[in-house]
C-alpha cells in the first residue's frame, strides 16, 4: 500500500481518520486557550507549561494501572465514551471561577482517560489497515494531527481574541463531542483484540514483556525522550513570545505536517530507517538558537525547520511494530503513546523550572541540547544494520526480539 487513495479506500479508516482529526483539533485548541487562561491568572511559565501539558503526567500512571484495557476493551466503545469525557472536562475547565487545584485536578483526570485512548486508537489502526500500511496510514494521521494544529492554533488564537479564553474552551468541548459522533456512527463493532479483564496485574506483565526486550527499550526512549524535551521546548512558547505564541506553535506543525509528508509518502522504505537518527538529530538542533533570544522571524524559521524531525517518530513506531507480537500492538502503541506524552509533561515541568530561574529561551535551548545528547547515546544499535540477520518484519525477528521464541 504506498498511496493515500489506497489507504482511504480501507473500510474504517475514513471514520477513525475523522475522529481523531476532531479529537486533535479540540485539544489544540483548548490547549491554547487553557495555557492564556492560566499564564494570565498567575503570570507564572511553569503553571502556564503545566495547564496546556500537564494532562501528559498522568499518562505515567494509566501507563502503569489501565494499559491492558487498550487490548481488552471494545475499541469503538472505548473511543466514543474517552472521546465524551473529554468534551465534559473540558466545558468544566471553562466554568467562571474555577479554581487552579481543580483546574489541575480535572487536567490529570483527563490524562488518565487519555493513557488508554491512544493505544485503542491507534491499535485499531493496525487491526483495520494491512501490515504494509500502518506506517504510510499513520503518516496521514500524523499529517492530519500538523494540519489540524496549524489551523487549531490560528483558530485558537483568534478565538481567544474573539470570545475569551473560556468561550474557546466550549468550543474545544464541542470538537470533542464530534470526535464522539464519528467514533460512534462510523466504526464497526469489533471484539476486543485480546481476551481477559483489563486489571492492574495485566498492565504490568504486559509492560514487564515489552520491557524485557533490549532492541524495544531502546526504541521506546528514542520515542520518548529526544520527542519530549523538544515539546518541553514548545511549552514555553507562551511566555517566550506572548503575542505571538499561535505563529510559533503552528509553524511548528506546520514542519511536522511537511516532515511526515516527505518520510510518509516520498522517501522509499529502503532508506527510512537510515534517516531516523538524523531525523531526531534535526528535531532539537534548530532549537539551540534559542540561546541568544532570537527575533520572532528567526524564532519561526527554527522551529519550522526543526519540527520536519518530528517524523523519526513514524519510522521508530514501524520499528516497534516489527518487534512486537501482534496480539500486543494495542498495548505496545499505548505504551509508546502514555510515555511520550509523560516525556512531554515531565519536561514541560522541567522546561518551566528552568524558565522561572533563568529565561524562556535559555530555557528552550538547554532541553535542545539534552535531546540532542540523548539521541547520540541511543543512536547505536537504533536500527538493524541493512543485511544483517533476520529482517526486521520476518516472524524470527519477532519472536527473537520477544524473548519468547516458540516453534
Amino acid at each position: 500500500m504506498r498511496t493515500y487513495r489506497e489507504l482511504l479506500r480501507t473500510p474504517e479508516f475514513t471514520p477513525l481518520f475523522l475522529a481523531v482529526s476532531a479529537q486533535v483539533a479540540a485539544a489544540t485548541v483548548s490547549g491554547l486557550a487553557l495555557g492564556v487562561l492560566v499564564y494570565a491568572a498567575t503570570g507564572s511559565p511553569l503553571l502556564s507549561a503545566l495547564s496546556m501539558f500537564g494532562p501528559s503526567l498522568a499518562q505515567a500512571i494509566g501507563a502503569a494501572t489501565l494499559l491492558s484495557a487498550a487490548d481488552r476493551l471494545p475499541p469503538r466503545a472505548t473511543m466514543t465514551g474517552a472521546a465524551l469525557v473529554f468534551c465534559l472536562g473540558t466545558a468544566a475547565l471553562a466554568v467562571p471561577g474555577l479554581p487552579l487545584p481543580g483546574v489541575f485536578a480535572i487536567i490529570l483526570g483527563l490524562g488518565l482517560v487519555g493513557s488508554v485512548g491512544g493505544g485503542v486508537r491507534y491499535g485499531l489502526l493496525n487491526e483495520i489497515l494491512p501490515a504494509d500500511g500502518y506506517l504510510l496510514g499513520r503518516s496521514l494521521v500524523n499529517m492530519s494531527v500538523g494540519i489540524m494544529q496549524v489551523f487549531g492554533f490560528a483558530a485558537g488564537g483568534v478565538l481567544v481574541s474573539a470570545l475569551s479564553p473560556r468561550g474557546t474552551l466550549l468550543a474545544g468541548a464541542a470538537l470533542y463531542l464530534v470526535a464522539a459522533g464519528a467514533a460512534r456512527f462510523g466504526l464497526s463493532a469489533r471484539a476486543p483484540r485480546a481476551s481477559g479483564r483489563p486489571s492492574v496485574a495485566a498492565t504490568w506483565r504486559s509492560n514487564a514483556r515489552l520491557w524485557s526486550s533490549e532492541p524495544r527499550r531502546r526504541v521506546y526512549l528514542a520515542l520518548w525522550v529526544p520527542n519530549g524535551l523538544i515539546v518541553g521546548c514548545e511549552s514555553l512558547f507562551v511566555p517566550f513570545a506572548p503575542e505571538q505564541a499561535g505563529t510559533l506553535f503552528a509553524f511548528a506543525a506546520f514542519g511536522m505536517l511537511a516532515g511526515d509528508v516527505l518520510v510518509g509518502r516520498f522517501v522509499p522504505a529502503r532508506w527510512q530507517a537510515r534517516l531516523g537518527t538524523a531525523l531526531l538529530l534535526l528535531l532539537a538542533v534548530p532549537y539551540l538558537v534559542f540561546a541568544v533570544d532570537p527575533p520572532v522571524p528567526l524564532a519561526v524559521a527554527a522551529v519550522t525547520v526543526a519540527s520536519i524531525g518530528y517524523a523519526a517518530s513514524l519510522v521508530l513506531q514501524q520499528r516497534l511494530m516489527d518487534l512486537t507480537p501482534a496480539e500486543m500492538s494495542g498495548h505496545a502503541l499505548g505504551l509508546h503513546s502514555s510515555g511520550m506524552i509523560t516525556m512531554q509533561g515531565v519536561a514541560a515541568a522541567l522546561a518551566g523550572t528552568l524558565a522561572q530561574y533563568t529565561s524562556p529561551g535559555t530555557a528552550i535551548a538547554v532541553m535542545a541540547g539534552a535531546s540532542v545528547t540523548v539521541t547520540l547515546a541511543l543512536a547505536r544499535g537504533l536500527f538493524p544494520r541493512p543485511g544483517l540477520g533476520a529482517s526486521p518484519g520476518h516472524p524470527m525477528a519477532r519472536s527473537a526480539a520477544d524473548g519468547s521464541a516458540k516453534s
